[in-house]
């Protein structure tokens, strides 16, 4: 069973953006808003060389990571071939427009 942690508004991300969660361990949290208000969360960091995913290009269901261009998909953190990896997602969820993550 999940225990929710409310963490902004729909709001606070912009569209096609990112919103970073801070956590003393286990690395930062990249919050992404498709352009269809649906909202994602991974962790912040490019499976290839660690980039900033949060700092990436939305397209669809996908971010760009700025560093070397590869592209993750935002469902399951997976990269999208012929690149190879994945990095941790986090269960997420919208209820009346504010975003919580399964702690």
């Amino acid at each position: 069973m999940n225990e929710w942690k409310l963490v902004c508004g729909i709001e606070d991300i912009p569209r096609l953006g990112s919103r970073v969660v801070t956590r003393s361990s286990g690395g930062d949290i990249a919050i992404f808003r498709t352009s269809d208000d649906e909202v994602y969360a991974l962790h912040d960091k490019c499976p290839h060389k660690g980039g900033p995913l949060s700092q990436g290009i939305i397209h669809g269901k996908t971010v760009t990571c700025p560093l070397h261009s590869w592209n993750i998909q935002l469902q399951d953190g997976h990269a999208i071939a012929p690149d190879v990896g994945s990095c941790h997602s986090i269960k997420i969820k919208l209820e009346d427009q504010n975003v919580f993550l399964a702690i």
